[in-house]
């Protein structure tokens, strides 16, 4: 990942309810969750929520597809990866073993676009 977009990320993700959508829709999995229920679930207003999905896709850490009416999101689980490799690039100054948990960390979600069980309906 390049400089310019970790920094898009970072800034997506640094504002409480942008996190908030992000972190529901890597805890979905790759089956996503409707633009609806995301405002149900995080009580936000329509046009707050859709300005926030608007940011997360620009930064590239969220996709979209439609599904007969309904728009779903889902994360971009490369794109999560690709941002925890970036800060963790060079991690420990020759000391890898202080890293190792993090380093399990990004490989499961490296894996967990294809791996993870669909959601649970609440």
């Amino acid at each position: 990942m390049e400089l310019k977009a970790a920094v898009a990320s970072l800034s997506a993700l640094g504002h409480e309810g942008r996190l908030a959508i992000f972190r529901l829709l890597v805890k979905a999995g790759p089956a996503g969750v409707a633009a609806g229920e995301i405002a149900r679930r995080l009580d936000s207003l329509p046009n707050t929520l859709s300005a926030n999905l608007n940011v997360l896709s620009r930064a590239g850490l969220i996709a979209a597809r439609r599904e007969g009416r309904s728009i779903l999101y889902s994360a971009d689980f490369a794109a999560m990866s690709g941002l925890l490799g970036f800060l963790m690039d060079d991690c420990c100054d020759g000391a890898p073993e202080i890293c190792a948990p993090l380093g399990d960390i990004v490989a499961k979600a490296a894996d967990c676009g294809a791996a993870c069980p669909p959601p649970r309906a609440s």
